[in-house]
């Protein structure tokens, strides 16, 4: 409760709640727009971040976040088109509710569960950082290993249906990770003879590339004639639906908290869940699927408690468990910080600052929804090939404006093209970015380890923090391919027969 209490001390800082409201308009606006999701909303906006000051930057990036996720139920309601991929357990009943013509009133719902959401994961979020702080100086460079090791054992649940691909892709990263200089012995490292990459690839550059430019390719190609007939207002439910929607927002709040500390679940899955779970406890079954109130407010509040309790891996372990924290680690890293055990300890100020932060922005997403309503309508109206020309704009000026350099541009041109062919083959991109993020501290921590041991590599064992997190990452790795291994042979038993 200390921690929550200590929060009141930020509030007055402009530049923080400037952070926070601007964040929160771009990512509704971003969310409101089919195709482009939370983490490219996210990426657009990081180039910018360079000259920002640190705390600023990092609430910015998390405010974005907080707003999108409301943001991608917006066109799921109006025009039946997710604007993220977890919006789109919204799109059933929101848009049933569009057509009954409660459009305003199924808006309502949806930003009502998204603040709710919001405040219940950042509660959860604070009071978790504050155990896991305890352990921060007790991490040793195996420690740091075997935590980097646990980070890429979640690539095989995030590698979807082909695991091969899955490591494919992180390997991918893994290489990515290598160009440089050597930080060990300082030898330069792949770089073909350009001084541009003596001291590597920045990740900002793969990620925007990636994400946002790999998605402009894609969204070319797509014919988008959806259009909004009725400009509806927001209508918030009245005291007698605010007692119905108690229950399947407290499901949605459980099962969001649950899936936002497990890296790989993310949004999309604790929607889903949480709109069956409300289905199942409800009332009012017959009501699902023909424009029920619960199946708005369930799934809107599970991705917005996501879209906070999500940081707890990321700030105590330094894990991203979704693309969005993935974006999140790289402000992180634009601006010399480390997310992980030493972070509650060297940058404290950074982390109050960022609840603070989160605490802001979930309060004007109330007022903002609201506001900006008209201007997200304005915007699912527009024709695509104007706004990919906007965001195109956007992403090559920001990339350009990091060091005046065109050869940062053709870096990030590059893997755009990579990431459309992988989007093209189906290749998870969040691999890629573990591999990426990750490569460094596991190859760094590894070799000062062998170092320190006199390269015996029993000191991985002898380390009680790094034996526990290698057993997990076992653990972990065990459990999922056991489960791809069941599933593959229920669908074995249950396909086609001839």
């Amino acid at each position: 409760m200390d921690a929550l209490l200590s929060l009141l001390s930020h509030f007055s800082d402009i530049n923080l709640i400037l952070a926070a409201t601007l964040g929160v308009v771009w990512g509704i606006i971003g969310g409101a727009m089919p195709g482009i999701s939370p983490s490219i909303t996210m990426a657009l906006l990081l180039p910018f971040t360079y000259a920002l000051q640190p705390s600023t930057a990092i609430v910015l990036l998390a405010s974005t976040y907080v707003g999108a996720e409301y943001g991608g139920s917006i066109p799921a309601i109006l025009i039946r088109t997710p604007g993220t991929n977890a919006a789109a357990a919204t799109v059933t009943d929101g848009y049933e509710m569009n057509r009954q013509g409660k459009a305003g009133l199924a808006l309502g719902i949806s930003l009502y569960s998204g603040v709710i959401g919001s405040l219940f994961g950042l509660f959860l979020l604070v009071m978790l950082s504050k155990p896991l702080a305890s352990v921060a100086l007790a991490f040793t460079p195996p420690a740091y290993f075997a935590l980097g090791v646990l980070g890429l054992s979640v690539i095989v649940s995030l590698s979807g249906e082909s695991l091969v691909k899955g490591l494919i892709a992180a390997v991918l990263g893994l290489m990515i990770a290598t160009i440089g200089t050597d930080p060990v012995s300082g030898i330069s490292r792949f770089t073909f003879g350009s001084s541009e990459l003596l001291s590597g690839i920045k990740p900002i550059l793969i990620m925007v590339g990636l994400f946002a430019m790999s998605e402009l390719l894609v969204q070319a190609s797509k014919l988008d004639d959806a259009r909004v007939k009725t400009a509806p207002r927001i209508r918030f439910p009245d005291n007698k639906l605010k007692k119905r929607l108690v229950l399947p927002q407290a499901i949605g709040g459980i099962l969001g908290g649950f899936e936002g500390v497990m890296p790989g679940a993310g949004g999309t899955v604790a929607s889903f869940m949480s709109y069956n779970e409300a289905k199942r406890w409800s009332r009012f079954k017959s009501e699902f699927g023909h424009g029920s109130p619960e199946g708005i407010a369930a799934p809107e509040t599970a991705n917005n408690t996501v879209a906070e309790t999500a940081l707890v891996p990321l700030l105590s372990f330094g894990i991203p468990g979704s693309n969005s924290t993935a974006i999140l680690l790289g402000g992180f890293l634009i601006h010399g910080l480390v997310p992980g055990p030493l972070l509650f300890t060297q940058s404290g100020d950074i982390i109050q600052n960022l609840y603070a932060g989160l605490f802001i922005a979930a309060i004007s997403l109330l007022f903002i929804g609201m506001a900006i309503m008209p201007a997200c309508i304005w915007m699912v109206n527009r024709p695509r090939p104007y706004l990919n020309a906007f965001i195109f704009a956007l992403i090559m000026s920001g990339i350009y404006s990091i060091n005046n350099s065109l050869f940062d541009l053709s870096i990030m041109l590059f893997a755009g093209c990579i990431g459309f062919f992988m989007r093209l083959l189906k290749f998870p991109f969040l691999p890629t970015v573990l591999g990426l993020v990750l490569g460094f501290m596991i190859e760094s921590n590894f070799r000062r380890s062998l170092v320190l041991s006199g390269d015996d590599l029993g000191i991985f064992v002898d380390d009680r923090i790094s034996l526990v997190l290698l057993s997990l990452a076992t653990i972990f790795i065990i459990g999922s391919l056991s489960k791809r291994f069941i599933h593959a042979l229920f669908r074995k038993d249950n396909g086609p027969q001839g």
